[in-house]
């Protein structure tokens, strides 16, 4: 990650190498230098930076993360331009690894759900499993966070030894705590893979976490594995993906479409009207040899699933049928430049993604087909789970499920959250 400067991110970091950008550092790093550097950077590269307010003065905030707060275009811009710790960053998408407590997570008005364990991680030393519902976080309770809004916090700061003690309730009605200490955790970017039989197919299942470095060999290993297997279906499990390297996004595309798409037009970068003649660029599908040439897709998402994870399905739209099943995503068509300085990584949104036909501009998100709740009382991959169960029903009958009026509803309640992380902790989305 020490060519962050010449990558271009989505989300957070949707790497490009194809442009270096070179900035003059700040001229010191006292908080007025970096504040006057940032807006520097924004008037040059920032997507909206004509709705950048006017008179603004750079030396009354204490921080230039509370001047980007201040000046980034609202309501569009709420949490996608951010400033970062330079280290931290350099971990996640170097290696895909957080300093943590190593669980998945959904905050919900009266509990965080736990949605995935990550294996050698306080939180499964602590017996942490999917589906558990942590009540209290050292000693207080989830709605009085929320009440106060401290829920952000909850759970300390991002620092190796920083100890937290919870309590929580398992599925099976125990009541349990343990205390857990952060410390460097790993992030399995291909999570699970499996093969499922459907009426005579074989379908693969892939769940994949988050598009960093890592990502790259671990997705040609799966889909090396998957094609082995003569699958000729895929379920692609995003519903926690939150995006990342655009890279990334475009190995596991062509993976996907293989000879179909190979040397047509995935991507096309759109800047703003100062840097648009020299970077708008357009991306093409590859081949890769592992690739199984599907004909279809069916994606399961929720509205973590942002980003990234929204650019390999609009990307994939113009050439074969991408059907979306669980909830619609999180709303991100839009990507950004790091920029280094200090210790820092300045990420504003500098362009829009469009795909082969010049769709995009999805700030609501990518609508769902079929409509599936996040089934956190079943196991990721068992394919009782409600989302994969109605994916495979739709890869064997082409339709959805009929739902009642309170399945739906049931189902957009375990869609609900009131709390998401800014910067790269959004695409993280765990502890």
């Amino acid at each position: 990650m020490k060519r962050i400067l010449s990558s271009i991110v989505f989300t957070v970091a949707l790497l490009c190498p194809w442009i270096a950008l070179a900035q003059n550092p700040p001229a010191s790093c006292g908080t007025t230098a970096q504040n006057i550097w940032v807006r520097d950077q924004l008037n040059t590269y920032y997507y909206w930076y004509q709705f950048l307010p006017a008179g603004v003065n750079r030396a009354s905030f204490n921080s230039p993360e509370a001047y980007l707060g201040a000046v980034r275009y609202r309501p569009v811009d709420n949490t996608f331009s951010f400033i970062t710790q330079a280290a931290s960053n350099d971990a996640f998408y170097s290696d895909s690894q957080f300093i943590g407590y190593g669980f998945g997570n959904q905050t919900t008005q009266t509990e965080i759900r736990v949605l995935q364990v990550y294996a050698d991680s306080p939180a499964s030393e602590a017996g942490l499993s999917r589906g558990d519902r942590i009540t209290t976080v050292n000693g207080r309770t989830i709605p009085s966070m929320i009440a106060d809004g401290t829920i952000g916090g909850a759970f300390g700061a991002a620092d190796i030894g920083v100890a937290t003690t919870i309590e929580w309730g398992t599925l099976t009605g125990q009541r349990r705590n343990a205390r857990m200490v952060k410390r460097l955790v790993t992030i399995p970017t291909v999570s699970l893979t499996s093969v499922t039989e459907v009426d005579g197919r074989k379908v693969g299942y892939l769940f994949f976490r988050n598009f960093v470095q890592p990502s790259t060999q671990a997705l040609t290993d799966a889909f090396a594995a998957l094609k082995t297997a003569g699958v000729t279906e895929l379920v692609l499990d995003l519903r926690y993906n939150g995006g990342g390297l655009v890279d990334v996004a475009v190995h596991l595309a062509s993976l996907i479409g293989g000879a179909r798409t190979n040397g047509q037009v995935m991507l096309n970068y759109v800047h703003n009207d100062k840097i648009g003649p020299v970077l708008n660029k357009t991306t093409r599908f590859a081949n890769p040899e592992q690739a199984l040439n599907l004909q279809r897709l069916v994606a399961i998402t929720t509205r973590g699933s942002a980003s990234a994870s929204e650019l390999v399905i609009n990307s994939l739209r113009p050439y074969i049928p991408v059907t979306i099943i669980g909830d619609t995503t999180y709303g991100k068509p839009v990507g950004q430049y790091g920029l280094r300085f200090c210790d820092k990584v300045l990420y504003p949104v500098a362009f829009s993604i469009k795909n082969a036909n010049l769709e995009g501009d999805f700030f609501d998100g990518l609508a769902v087909d079929c409509a599936a709740g996040d089934d956190y009382t079943h196991q990721l991959g068992d394919v009782a789970e409600a989302s994969l169960a109605e994916a495979l029903t739709f890869i064997r009958t082409g339709a959805c499920t009929p739902k009642t009026t309170e399945e739906r509803l049931r189902t957009q309640r375990l869609a609900s959250f009131v709390f998401r992380p800014t910067g790269w902790a959004s695409i993280l989305n765990a502890q």
